[in-house]
């Protein structure tokens, strides 16, 4: 781990081709989702890295801020057209402020996971919290711990197997966490890379929510407002602040 956390200069620099960023079929509906809850106009991203929701988001005459661990990662953000046009603050998204309040916090792609500690999660809704207008909403995008997946005893998961790529899940129930190893073949080059997480159920969410003076307004099984139900593979849920 660097000081980018594990988001340094080669993972930050492969990172929009690795994930797909630029394919507008996983980002549009995020997009639009977003910009129904960002009322007032103004928007605050935790874990913003490289600004796939962010960049596209603010198009939609959205003042979007980020806050970002990675100074590497920011910095690809910052290259990108119109990146420098978007206030970032580096820092733990968990404690890190910034001025001004928002109708609008939001986390995606299981990032709430990269926090490996109940009491860092928690911090993140109470952080969250603290940015958003009286009615404001927080939204979460994480997957469903794939534990129904595993037979019993079993600790690891395959989640993708390509030619060019194969991705492994290595969960402990004990701890409540999981490494997510991913191995690439690029440029006639194999690179490994692991990655901790600590996995959460919603319901979980929910009571971090409820500490944090929040309580949950919607939940779906995707961006596009499908049903979540027990065979979901991750869920999109949304929490509105209460008056004090």
């Amino acid at each position: 781990m660097t000081n980018d956390g594990y988001f340094g200069e080669d993972i930050a620099a492969t990172y929009d081709d690795d994930i797909g960023s630029n394919d507008p079929d996983s980002v549009q509906p995020a997009v639009d989702f977003l910009a129904e809850l960002a009322t007032s106009g103004r928007a605050l991203e935790f874990g913003i890295g490289t600004g796939r929701i962010a960049l596209p988001l603010s198009k939609k005459n959205i003042e979007v801020h980020g806050i970002d661990l990675s100074k590497a990662m920011l910095a690809e953000l910052s290259a990108k057209p119109g990146g420098t046009q978007i206030s970032v603050t580096q820092g733990d998204f968990a404690t890190t402020s910034c001025q001004g309040s928002f109708s609008l916090v939001y986390l995606v792609f299981n990032t709430i996971m990269n926090l490996t500690t109940q009491n860092a999660q928690v911090s993140t809704f109470q952080n969250a919290a603290s940015h958003l207008d009286p009615g404001g909403s927080f939204v979460i995008e994480v997957m469903v711990p794939a534990l129904q997946l595993l037979p019993l005893g079993e600790t690891n998961h395959v989640f993708e197997f390509h030619d060019d790529h194969w991705g492994i899940d290595t969960y402990d129930v004990v701890s409540q966490t999981l490494e997510s190893h991913h191995l690439r073949i690029r440029d006639q080059k194999m690179e490994l890379s692991s990655t901790p997480f600590r996995y959460v159920w919603p319901s979980e969410l929910d009571l971090m929510a409820r500490i944090a003076n929040m309580r949950l307004k919607a939940r779906w099984g995707s961006w596009k407002k499908e049903p979540f139900t027990n065979t979901s593979r991750h869920h999109i849920s949304v929490w509105e602040k209460l008056a004090v």
